[in-house]
């Protein structure tokens, strides 16, 4: 089922994002190691999800090797869970997407989360897919697939202003995206603000909310300085309080998600997309704390 139709089910979605091993390791080739993931999804697949999705790595080589495929097969045929495969264009030829997209028809998989990607210094981009509208526009020409875009609360890092991002973003939806997940964000006002603009440009597809907790000082010092979110006050004396005691940091930074979710599904948002950092015990500890609150969504 693609993720827009879900929409139509229930009111409001509450998924994960989970990462999959990286190219080269043996994470999903050796018992041991497929043991381990699969009680890593088996966790957080006991916390039914309405979805998950699986994030890919630049770079290429969009095949039926492409650890995203074998992680979101294995969600789809063994926890029988929707996945929802990302795919970056900043890198890939239309073979490449063609291969890919041949892959997913093949185990079933409906659902893809269509990015432009991180650039590497170190790689030059190729022409083929500059922007994320363009491989939304590729791969919707044969209406296969449900496809999902990225949004930004603030404005993408690049972006001019926030006015120049939603247009951007329009032009997504324009062109196939039927449904939209948030960067991540850590003051909610932001993101109401962001929807009054979006809903006033002609955008009615439904948006999740992304939340991160933070756990980690220097993970969230490293996100933020690749997707530019701004730390309220009251955030940044977490961090300044708590940093350096990495279990008060664990606490505090569960509670300040939860908090942000409780308003942001009083104030009827139409999915909490939840970044997992694949770690079943901390989403399991924040849909723990909004298990009857989730009963409203």
């Amino acid at each position: 089922m693609k993720i827009a139709e879900l929409f139509n089910i229930k009111k409001s979605l509450f998924s994960f994002e989970i990462f999959p091993p990286k190219r080269g390791t043996a994470l999903l080739d050796s018992p041991e190691s497929a043991q381990r993931l699969d009680e890593t999804l088996s966790a957080l697949v006991n916390l039914n999800p309405d979805y998950i999705s699986v994030t890919y790595g630049a770079g290429g080589f969009l095949n039926q090797d492409e650890p995203t495929i074998k992680v979101a097969k294995r969600l789809k045929s063994k926890f029988n869970v929707e996945p929802m495969a990302h795919v970056t264009g900043i890198y890939s030829t239309k073979s490449d997407i063609d291969n890919f997209l041949e892959v997913l028809r093949q185990e079933d998989i409906s659902n893809i989360l269509a990015l432009r990607g991180d650039a590497n210094p170190e790689r030059k981009p190729l022409d083929t897919f500059p922007y994320a509208v363009d491989l939304i526009k590729y791969i919707g020409r044969e209406n296969d697939f449900g496809i999902s875009a990225a949004c930004y609360p603030e404005g993408h890092i690049n972006a001019m202003s926030l006015e120049q991002d939603i247009l951007y973003l329009k032009e997504k939806v324009d062109t196939g995206a039927e449904h939209l997940i948030s960067q991540l964000f850590f003051d909610n006002e932001y993101f109401y603000y962001f929807m009054d603009r979006v809903r006033a440009k002609g955008i009615s597809v439904p948006v999740e909310a992304g939340i991160m907790p933070v756990v980690n000082k220097n993970q969230i010092e490293r996100m933020i300085s690749l997707c530019g979110a701004k730390l309220p006050t009251k955030f940044r004396r977490i961090l300044d309080k708590f940093g350096d005691n990495q279990e008060a940091l664990q606490d505090a930074g569960i509670a300040y998600a939860v908090d942000q979710i409780v308003d942001l599904i009083a104030q009827g948002v139409q999915g909490i997309h939840l970044y997992t950092m694949n770690n079943p015990i901390i989403a399991n500890k924040i849909s723990d704390s909004i298990k009857s609150i989730r009963t409203g969504m």
